[in-house]
């Protein structure tokens, strides 16, 4: 394979890595601010309860910590590669 190959793949785990701490910051702000605007409402039944569930937040943070943990692996095969082929 040539080093370019190994580069590539690296960038790419870069990137994954770079998207992934982007998404987690995302919806910790979203996930905060859902929690800030229901703390001011008068009817606390809703934010004590967790009820309904909010899904998107959390959906954020895991995906975030999924492309993390693909982007590291991708960083870690290209690193691997360089030094097997070489």
């Amino acid at each position: 394979m040539p080093q370019g190959d190994y580069l590539i793949l690296m960038g790419m785990g870069g990137l994954f890595v770079l998207l992934g701490l982007a998404v987690l910051i995302g919806g910790k702000r979203e996930e905060e601010g859902y929690y800030d605007a229901l703390s001011s409402r008068t009817d606390m039944r809703e934010f004590m309860e967790r009820s309904p569930e909010q899904s998107g937040p959390g959906a954020l943070k895991v995906g975030g910590w999924i492309a993390i943990g693909v982007g590291l692996i991708m960083v870690a095969m290209g690193v691997g590669f360089w030094f097997w082929g070489s």
